[in-house]
């Protein structure tokens, strides 16, 4: 799931919950009235310095403009989120709703994150090889999706506006480098073609301009689309296509020789402490990266028992490591054309959307699509991506697949890798959490990433209820993709807190998975430059997994699969140790 450009921002995640156990007052009490004005402040003060946010909530202010993230907005930022956690800890949880105790507790862990975020200077290094303000920036047609003569006004200032964003971002990456806050040098060996892909000499070859939707245009009519779109041309000549290449020119002349030669988030000033804060943000659990390390090994060895029997369930002349090998090399387990490749998917999807109601009592009204992976960013990333729907129901989610090097997209894992990003995995899950109406609108942004890439992950196996799966070579997908979030718990931890260079990460991965070199390379290259994001995965899905099993065994007959879905996607994006309150808390009322 990937939240690009400011879209959604991540929250800090602490070990202890203060949940009262006594049920709260049935209805709405002043302390309610008080949470909410609390919340409403800092859902308008997120809404005032993150326009993106407001576009994407659907909200109407700050529509012409990017954020002003200069130094000093950023400082005062942090100072105001201080003051809102100050008041927030004021209010006593006992006495709020069930769902109001939900807010309060999603808003405290978004306040600490943010503010943790502030102390670790993450606002330095906010670029990797896969995300950053350049890799979303060229999103912007599909997010603003303009229809109006407005719109476009608002979407042609947002263009003038780039100039002074990027010169603002370059500001920071040049104090990151003052401060010792930079990326590894190998994952960011290709940031420059990256940000040259943008620098076009005709502005109507411009993501900016082919990305934006035909149909608007047609219905505006000639007379009155001319106009705007000479402005649109304009302004990619004057704003973006310069801001890009003062980015590439810096990123060639400044960042990447500046770059650090080591991998691991240990080498960074305060390396350890901010390594262990990425494990408690993106696994909302108290772990070490020993015993994430050792799950992973554990995990491995129990997948890679599966994975045996099918080799020799099909009789296959050789072993598992000769068998990964004719998956990887023959042709006929790879799509010939883009094409091919996204039939594939949507013949599959639309069979899933078919069984879902077997699975879950409630399924989301907000649709989905399907998208190939923009060129400028294909090569450096993995097989698919997911970006989740506008929370105002206004812009569906869509399942972004990777058609480029088309001999590493195997048609074996199109199974797993489609349940997991679009249903019943990211777009499901997401979807629901944006129609969430007893949420406040700033929990409905809430993005725990344990929890949405852990349901995905989960999410992957449901396919075995509904029919599918019956192909051994998908069902070896299956686990060669859940091998593959198990080998992140050992890969992530080597690298960022046990030394592990990248020659040894990319062997692991190639001695545990069937995904192809390419992919394992990009993957591990991921991994260096996100310290502690592949963690969520796995710990999230066997967070679930253990809640299903123990709900299963405590009620036997009497376990519905589709209420206890139901009850682990109502409160949206949550923490790990909240989902088990909830789900304890629901099997307790089932008995």
């Amino acid at each position: 799931m990937r939240i690009i450009f400011a879209c959604l921002i991540c929250f800090l995640i602490p070990i202890a919950f203060t949940f009262a156990q006594d049920a709260a007052p049935a209805t709405s009490t002043a302390v309610d009235a008080k949470l909410r004005e609390v919340m409403d402040e800092v859902w308008d003060f997120e809404l005032n310095e993150n326009p993106m946010l407001a576009t994407n909530s659907g909200d109407p202010r700050g529509q012409d403009r990017l954020a002003d993230d200069s130094i000093d907005s950023i400082n005062r930022r942090n100072v105001a989120r201080k003051d809102f956690l100050k008041r927030l800890t004021e209010i006593e949880p006992a006495s709020l709703t069930e769902f109001s105790r939900i807010d309060q507790e999603l808003l405290r862990l978004r306040l600490e994150g943010q503010i943790a975020d502030h102390r670790f200077q993450t606002h330095l290094m906010s670029i990797n090889n896969r995300e950053g303000f350049h890799v979303g920036f060229p999103e912007l047609p599909h997010e603003m999706n303009p229809k109006t003569p407005a719109d476009y006004k608002n979407y042609i200032a947002r263009l003038r506006d780039f100039s002074r964003y990027a010169d603002q971002q370059i500001a920071l990456l040049r104090m990151g480098i003052e401060a010792g806050l930079t990326q590894p040098s190998i994952v960011m060996r290709d940031s420059v073609d990256q940000a040259m892909s943008h620098v076009v000499d005709d502005p109507n070859e411009s993501l900016l301009m082919t990305n934006l939707s035909t149909d608007s245009q047609t219905t505006l009519g000639r007379e009155v689309w001319e106009p705007i779109a000479d402005q649109i041309r304009d302004a990619i000549k004057t704003s973006v296509i310069p801001g890009y290449q003062r980015f590439a020119d810096f990123l060639k002349d400044e960042y990447v020789p500046a770059c650090r030669g080591s991998l691991g988030a240990s080498a960074l000033p305060h390396g350890s402490e901010f390594y262990r804060d990425r494990i408690l943000r993106f696994t909302t659990l108290e772990l070490t990266p020993e015993e994430l390390h050792q799950t992973g090994i554990s995990e491995n060895a129990r997948i890679r028992g599966e994975m045996e029997a099918i080799v020799k369930a099909e009789k296959f002349d050789g072993d598992l490591e000769a068998f990964v090998q004719y998956l990887r090399t023959d042709p006929k387990f790879y799509a010939k054309t883009p094409e091919e490749l996204l039939k594939e998917v949507a013949m599959i999807l639309k069979t899933v959307d078919g069984r879902l109601p077997e699975l879950f009592g409630r399924l989301p009204r907000i649709p989905y699509g399907i998208r190939e992976i923009p060129a400028y960013i294909a090569p450096q990333t993995t097989a698919a991506y997911y970006w989740p729907p506008s929370t105002d129901g206004k812009r569906a989610g869509y399942y972004y697949v990777n058609t480029y090097n088309l001999s590493s997209r195997p048609l074996f894992e199109l199974e797993s890798l489609s349940m997991h990003e679009a249903v019943p995995g990211h777009h499901l899950q997401l979807a629901l959490q944006a129609e969430l109406t007893d949420l406040h609108p700033i929990s409905r942004e809430s993005n725990f990433t344990a929890f949405i890439e852990g349901w995905a992950l989960y999410s992957e196996r449901l396919g075995k209820e509904i029919g599918f799966y019956q192909d051994p070579y998908q069902d070896f997908g299956r686990l060669s993709m859940e091998a593959w979030r198990a080998s992140r718990l050992v890969v992530d931890t080597g690298i960022h807190a046990m030394g592990w260079s990248r020659e040894r990460a990319i062997e692991y991965m190639k001695a545990n998975t069937a995904l192809s070199e390419h992919n394992i390379v990009a993957e591990v290259d991921r991994y260096i430059g996100w310290p502690g994001q592949a963690l969520a995965y796995k710990t999230g899905e066997l967070a679930i997994s253990r809640l299903r099993r123990s709900a299963e065994a405590q009620l036997g007959e009497r376990f519905d699969v589709r209420a206890f879905h139901d009850r682990v996607l109502e409160a949206g994006s949550i923490p790990l140790p909240l989902l088990e309150t909830r789900v304890n808390d629901w099997i307790a009322d089932q008995k």
